[in-house]
């Protein structure tokens, strides 16, 4: 009854929590407390139910158990607006955090059934952005100087988060190799306020979108999808494993109260991501991690495509925020000190997906960070349950705009500096059966 307790108060929480704004692009670095301590490494090992939500094959080689987690995440966003664009003739800042922090909650659950079978379900926030600025960010329209919200001072922000439940199955094939199979069920959330400056003027009855009553100011609006992820997790030999899987492209359902802003009338789909990973044993009391991640943002429209599409918001084929792929390596280690603790420490980095050339509309998630360090501990409680603490720090980056004067009349799409970095800290409580 606890651990039905447990799991149920924690997909309560995963629903109503804070949307965060993620750091390899809009994806975590990492799944579960202990693989994010290790930089994110996860897909050529299983250390605990939470693996799955990597590679579904982890099952297989988990332990049976639940985990329950939360993350205390803090980033740190800053736009300027460059000094070419500015009607005072110098930089103009704006801070995006009127939203300080953020909880970010898992949970994990698996049990080994008869015949090879391993069944489990894991519940996590995929990532998300969130920008608020409070005090507007500062805007030189054909109109004059104003904000993102149109008169000087406008709140600007937007909030998205996504919450995946997936539940699980695995089958060892041989004692050494399994293979998995995860169902993804996503519901996300977007809001956004302020962007009146895209918006009807007197210049333009609609402005820079097919729909400016579905532009901005439309409190939530929800929608949901299923995808789903293979995988495949093996031992090469005595000390060495490996792993590899696949999570397809989610086709959510349309964001309708924001038809006018995402291209395709509201689309914003969840993009595929494919993750390797060995792991090896080097001694008995360390191991060593490594995964490398492709993240698929170009083939998602809203994310992909160019802002600088000569259609309006909304548009089939429209405007997006104009990311790349990306690639992402990680590395971790995680050495057991005794019997009741074993600390973790590891890099995480990824070239950020967006260029100089398109800095204006980024402004509303300016994903710029790269490095991430990590270090954690894991602490046994008893023979059968432990603590899991961890802590990330994203170093601050910065993306210059380009600022390229455009002629008179469309919207630089370089206009802005933008700058971030980030901590967060995370706990985990675990149980083996």
């Amino acid at each position: 009854m606890f651990r039905k307790t447990t799991l149920a108060v924690s997909v309560l929480l995963a629903l109503g929590a804070q949307s965060a704004f993620a750091t390899n692009g809009l994806a975590p670095t990492g799944l579960g407390q202990t693989h994010k301590a290790m930089g994110g490494a996860a897909a050529g090992f299983a250390t605990s139910p939470m693996s799955m939500a990597t590679n579904p094959a982890a099952a297989s080689f988990a332990p049976d158990g639940y985990d329950v987690g939360l993350e205390i995440f803090k980033p740190n966003r800053t736009a300027t607006l460059k000094a070419p664009f500015s009607s005072t003739g110098a930089d103009a800042e704006a801070d995006g955090n009127g939203d300080e922090m953020f909880l970010i909650p898992e949970a994990g659950y698996k049990r080994d059934m008869k015949g090879g079978l391993s069944l489990g379900v894991v519940l996590y926030g995929n990532g998300g952005m969130n920008s608020a600025y409070d005090q507007g960010v500062p805007f030189d329209s054909p109109l004059g100087a104003g904000s993102f919200g149109g008169l000087p001072g406008t709140s600007t922000g937007i909030d998205l988060k996504q919450v995946f439940i997936a539940p699980t199955a695995s089958y060892k094939i041989n004692d050494n190799v399994a293979v998995g199979a995860s169902v993804n069920l996503v519901a996300q959330r977007f809001e956004a306020e302020g962007l009146g400056a895209f918006g009807p003027s007197p210049l333009s009855a609609t402005g820079f979108s097919i729909d400016p009553t579905k532009l901005t100011d439309n409190g939530g609006s929800k929608s949901t999808g299923i995808g789903a992820t293979i995988g495949i997790q093996g031992k090469l030999s005595e000390k060495l494993s490996a792993g590899l899987s696949y999570r397809s492209k989610v086709s959510m359902g349309k964001l309708d109260e924001y038809s006018g802003l995402f291209p395709n009338g509201g689309e914003f789909d969840v993009p595929a991501s494919t993750t390797a990973g060995i792991a090896y044993q080097a001694t008995p009391q360390t191991l060593i991690a490594a995964d490398v991640q492709q993240i698929e943002y170009a083939d998602i429209a809203a994310i992909g495509n160019s802002p600088s599409i000569p259609l309006p918001f909304g548009a089939d084929g429209g405007p997006g925020f104009g990311w790349e792929d990306q690639t992402v390596y990680k590395i971790g280690v995680k050495h057991q000190l005794n019997d009741g603790l074993a600390l973790m420490a590891g890099y995480n980095h990824a070239e950020n997906p967006l260029s100089s050339e398109i800095t204006t509309l980024n402004v509303l998630a300016p994903a710029v960070v790269e490095g991430h360090l990590s270090l954690g501990l894991e602490k046994k409680l008893t023979p059968k349950s432990k603590l899991t603490g961890t802590y990330v720090h994203a170093f601050e980056n910065t993306v210059e705009g380009a600022a390229t004067l455009p002629p008179p009349g469309p919207i630089p799409m370089d206009a802005y500096d933008l700058t971030m970095e980030q901590d967060s800290i995370g706990v985990a409580y675990s149980v083996e059966f």
